[in-house]
């Protein structure tokens, strides 16, 4: 059986690598200092998505098994890996934002191997309800053929057009780290919502541990959108009619 979940992440990481160097190049910045940059992003990656999946289980025998099913660790990873790359080489450009546009396209690519491989959400009488293959792991709902939400479609749908907004507004927005911060602040909003169609265990207060990870990241997120607000970072996406 082809493991599908991990050739999609792997197409995943090749599509968001080939974003990131047509970004890099039209900016400007395609130097050995970005690929660096995009090295400390992938193995920390690599590491974050396995290390949080390996805290689900605490066995050393699932390290590599789980771990790559964690895409909050492999995120969280990959922009600790970027600091420490960047910290090594003595590289201080800001390169958020040419990873923004990357991170959505290669996250819609590779959550089509989530759809194909896990339990897709909590049941629903929605009419886009699915129903998944009894034998998906860790799934009740697929055992007792009901229909569940699509929650990874909606993750697909949200990335692609989270993808075309960035290209949008990749051009309007000058003040650097803005388009990556609206993109972390958007997938983090989105995906504390879509964590109640997921069906992820509970944990504490009616949370999956996934909701209760983004908590603390949403409010530092919250504070940073409202000072960017504050200083006018954003006005460029907004048409404002002169008064004459």
């Amino acid at each position: 059986m082809l493991p599908l979940h991990e050739i999609f992440v792997g197409l995943g990481v090749l599509v968001a690598s080939v974003v990131f160097v047509r970004e890099a190049r039209s900016r400007g910045a395609l130097n050995e200092q970005s690929l660096v940059a995009v090295t400390g992003a992938l193995v920390g990656g690599a590491i974050g998505m396995r290390l949080a999946g390996w805290l689900e289980t605490l066995s050393l025998a699932d390290l590599w098994m789980y771990g790559s099913r964690s895409i909050l660790g492999g995120l969280t990873g990959a922009y600790v890996g970027v600091l420490i790359a960047k910290r090594i080489i003595g590289y201080r450009e800001r390169t958020g934002d040419l990873f923004a546009p990357a991170v959505a396209l290669g996250m819609a690519v590779g959550r089509i191997g989530c759809h194909l491989t896990e339990a897709p959400g909590r049941p629903t009488d929605l009419p886009w309800g699915v129903h998944a293959p009894a034998s998906t792991p860790e799934c009740p709902g697929c055992l007792a053929g009901q229909a569940m939400h699509p929650s990874f479609i909606y993750e697909i749908v949200f990335h692609l057009a989270a993808f075309a907004a960035l290209i949008w507004a990749r051009k309007r927005l000058t003040e650097p780290g803005e388009l990556f911060t609206l993109y972390l602040a958007g997938y983090a909003t989105f995906r504390f919502l879509v964590e109640f169609t997921r069906a992820n265990e509970i944990l504490w207060l009616e949370l999956t541990g996934p909701q209760c990870f983004l908590v603390p990241g949403l409010l530092l997120l919250g504070l940073r959108v409202a000072y960017g607000w504050r200083r006018g970072h954003y006005d460029p996406l907004f048409r404002r009619k002169v008064m004459t």
